[in-house]
């Protein structure tokens, strides 16, 4: 009985939770479909016209379709960049976070570089890197790493001194205690600056894929654009908020995994 119960509770979690990710989207979209019913107008075309082209646009041809060849071209560049970045980022800002001194002497020229808006990067770097893989890699790199290194140097300064002391008296290495103790310390504040480096990524994968792509969504949509299909072009414009939906709900059930413990804590606290 208490099983069934069991399994009951987390099925009705599931519903409550689909409902918070899918309920807003679903009321937009059928307002969507009754403002844009009778447009005549061809910058905003209807959504049944939108929906109509999905099939032909994306899904035409199997394996060298549109969402294979585009859509897979854009998650690789991005997964590369993005976790590249966090890798630094998470590295360079335990490093940082845990000497006074030199975080001290780096905060001035990371504040000026995270003040430079991403999408200069695209020209930048392309000089140097041209049109290839390597470069819109290396601008969704550069992109999320500053949320990601900043938010690491303020969760692991705010990580509590007694506790890294008592790892040093049992003798851990210093490697050993930004693993155990440092980074799970400050991993609400790592993901914080996750969430922000994926949508900075997001933007820049679009942004160098319309500036140099020879594929890629975002090469999609602007060729669409200079092609006058607008109604293709709106797919690609939905299909680009779809893969973010689901970056984002992956990072999400990442997040509640890894902070379980978190979760429970601040449950208990505010039950208390």
């Amino acid at each position: 009985m208490a099983h069934v119960l069991q399994e009951r509770s987390r099925t009705l979690k599931i519903i409550k939770k689909l409902l918070y990710v899918f309920t807003v989207p679903v009321i937009l979209f059928i307002f969507w479909w009754f403002l844009s019913a009778n447009n005549t107008s061809p910058y905003f075309p209807s959504l049944q016209s939108i929906l109509a082209a999905f099939p032909e646009t994306w899904f035409k041809g199997g394996l060298s379709s549109r969402i294979v060849v585009d859509g897979f071209a854009s998650i690789g560049r991005l997964t590369t960049g993005y976790v590249l970045a966090a890798l630094v980022a998470i590295a360079l800002g335990a490093a940082i976070g845990l000497n006074t001194k030199v975080r001290a002497f780096c905060e001035p020229t990371l504040e000026l570089f995270r003040a430079i808006p991403g999408p200069v990067l695209v020209p930048i770097i392309s000089l140097f890197m041209g049109i290839g893989d390597s470069m819109k890699i290396a601008v969704v790199l550069l992109g999320c790493l500053w949320p990601i290194l900043l938010n690491t140097i303020e969760g692991v300064r705010s990580v509590d001194s007694v506790m890294v002391d008592t790892a040093k008296s049992y003798r851990f290495t210093s490697f050993g205690t930004i693993l155990r103790v440092v980074i799970p310390g400050a991993s609400p504040q790592i993901f914080a600056g996750l969430r922000q480096g994926l949508s900075v990524g997001i933007i820049l994968m679009v942004i160098s894929e319309m500036f140099a792509a020879t594929n890629g969504l975002g090469f999609s949509i602007i060729q669409f654009q200079r092609n006058f299909a607008l109604p293709e072009m709106w797919t690609g414009i939905i299909v680009l908020g779809l893969l973010g939906l689901a970056a984002s709900q992956v990072l999400q059930l990442v997040e509640g995994r890894t902070l379980a413990w978190y979760q429970g804590m601040r449950d208990s606290a505010r039950n208390s």
